[in-house]
């Protein structure tokens, strides 16, 4: 098949590289299974891009097509906060192409197809009607993400290229893409993530405060670096150079960069791209007018506009940071969704890992009583085996009823006095890696209630929910009170519970401990609302033996 062609990236046929983004803790499909053809959809500031593989059955992932179509979704949506509905038509035209595309492929089934939209999108006051009109033209569902999301993807897509190659896999690694919109950061240390962060730094939103200010020449590359630099005293302040660091850049600048600088790269490994070469690339594209750039590089004028400010972001952050030379990966964000399938989004050990490391920094951040805090989130994680039939909530909650616990305590660093409000206050308005803002929001409100009054519709965000999350956060709510109640005496004495049913009471034993008195104390003030949630009294009792 040939189809539209993707000037920036030749991996656009069934020849293309494979990309083996299966990890060990992957389920597989039976040996004798068919592979399963799956596309992901990137709607982007400046292009909308997919990505057509098959899923093979050790759980691999050969890419099959590449495409890329540009679009101007970016320059509406940051000067205005709305879509027009010229660039909606032409959205939704682009994807009723694709379509047409993964029909050929036989791909007719919503569940093989993830179409997700980034900052343009999501920015947009219309985003809904958006969401809507692509539906209508395509039937393909809109998931407009944030920032959280794209890091998690992208930390699916580049940690096995990083972890492939001696020289990154131990060594600190600076992950970055520019994009139309914001530029997205992770720092990657043996597959674990130290920070993550988003900066509404993108080449689009660069160039059109640049219009706004009318400067011309000179003038505006001054400007343009002075933009570039604020952000750059951001990073390095999050960015510790006490150990090697590797600049890893992700994104179709750099990539044309790449395959203009790094002859014959076949993008299957990380390119080394010379920081003086990539200098001396980016000011002769600051110097072309952006014809010039699309005649001599064969670039779409969409993608021509943005080379500038983007290069220049990458150089300015490799001399930030005294490097001679960038690798560059041609890992994107559908690699990383199309991981996401393989693993039927689930979320994996080494995943869930990573957002529990970037709680417990969090925590420490506000001096939290980590010994405590530690034992009743694992109590919680214990309750929530324990009493799975009762709550039914998948895996996901767990990770978040976790965190919770873990972070229940982080308001007595402003106050004892409405220690819980405090806690929902701070976690709301920070950041943990992997977690989405709806996400972020469920972690406050369960720590928020892990005492004083239960859940109220009237309560900020907890009115804001639909009815499947406000539940979900009552349970959650509910168990994390049992397990602060089991470590009432913050001794850690109690590690292992059994939970049964007796009648319409449920029956919690500490295998060990010969003397709960004061837990259970604790947990007659502590299980109100798991009686009002589940129906059942909560009873505390030594083992008997």
């Amino acid at each position: 098949m040939n189809h539209m062609d993707n000037p920036l990236s030749p991996r656009s046929t069934a020849t293309a590289p494979h990309i083996n983004t299966a990890t060990s803790h992957i389920a597989t499909p039976p040996l004798d299974s068919s592979p399963r053809t799956v596309a992901a959809i990137d709607i982007g500031a400046t292009s909308i891009r997919m990505a057509i593989a098959e899923i093979l059955h050790d759980g691999s992932v050969r890419t099959l097509e590449s495409l890329l179509q540009p679009v101007d979704l970016g320059r509406d949506a940051f000067e205005t906060r709305r879509l027009s509905r010229k660039g909606i038509e032409r959205a939704a035209a682009v994807l009723r192409r694709f379509r047409r595309v993964l029909r050929e492929y036989g791909i007719d089934s919503t569940n093989d197809i993830r179409v997700v939209a980034t900052s343009a999108v999501r920015e947009a006051s219309n985003r809904v009607a958006f969401i809507d009109r692509v539906y209508v033209a395509t039937g393909l569902d809109v998931e407009p993400i944030d920032e959280a999301e794209v890091n998690r993807i992208t930390y699916m897509g580049i940690t096995p290229q990083l972890m492939a190659l001696a020289e990154t896999a131990e060594s600190k690694s600076l992950v970055v893409e520019v994009g139309g919109g914001s530029t997205e950061l992770l720092v990657i240390r043996g597959g674990n993530v130290l920070h993550s962060e988003s900066f509404r730094l993108g080449s689009l939103r660069l160039l059109q405060t640049l219009d706004a200010s009318g400067a011309r020449g000179v003038r505006w590359r001054e400007l343009l670096e002075t933009h570039i630099r604020r952000i750059l005293v951001r990073i390095g302040d999050q960015v510790r150079t006490d150990t090697q660091l590797h600049l890893v850049a992700i994104g179709g600048d750099i990539r044309f960069a790449a395959h203009r600088l790094i002859e014959d790269w076949d993008e299957t490994n990380l390119a080394r791209v010379p920081v003086d070469k990539l200098e001396e690339l980016t000011k002769q594209i600051l110097e072309m007018g952006e014809d010039a750039v699309v005649k001599k590089f064969g670039a779409t004028f969409v993608e021509a506009e943005t080379l500038a400010p983007a290069l220049l972001a990458y150089t300015m952050l490799a001399r930030h940071f005294d490097l001679k030379h960038i690798l560059v990966s041609d890992i994107n964000l559908r690699d990383g969704l199309l991981a996401d399938i393989v693993q039927g989004g689930n979320w994996t050990s080494e995943f869930r890992q990573q957002i529990i490391r970037s709680a417990v920094s969090l925590g420490r951040k506000y001096q939290i009583d980590e010994i405590h805090s530690r034992a009743v989130a694992e109590l919680a994680r214990r309750l929530f085996e324990e009493l799975a039939k009762e709550h039914q909530l998948d895996a996901r909650y767990e990770v978040l009823l976790y965190v919770s616990a873990l972070l229940h305590e982080v308001g007595l660093y402003i106050s004892l006095h409405s220690n819980h409000k405090h806690a929902y206050y701070i976690i709301r308005n920070s950041e943990l890696f992997g977690l989405s803002q709806q996400e972020l929001m469920l972690v406050a409100l369960v720590a928020r209630y892990h005492r004083r009054a239960s859940p109220q519709s009237n309560h900020e965000g907890y009115g804001s929910l639909d009815r499947h999350d406000r539940v979900a956060v009552a349970k959650m709510a509910a168990i994390l009170r049992l397990a602060i109640a089991l470590d009432d005496t913050r001794s850690g004495r109690i590690r292992e519970i059994n939970v049964t049913q007796e009648g319409k009471r449920l029956v919690i034993s500490a295998p060990g401990v010969d003397d709960v008195s004061l837990e259970q104390i604790a947990m007659r003030s502590h299980s109100g609302l798991f009686q009002d949630i589940f129906g059942k009294p909560v009873l505390l009792r030594p083992e008997v033996k």
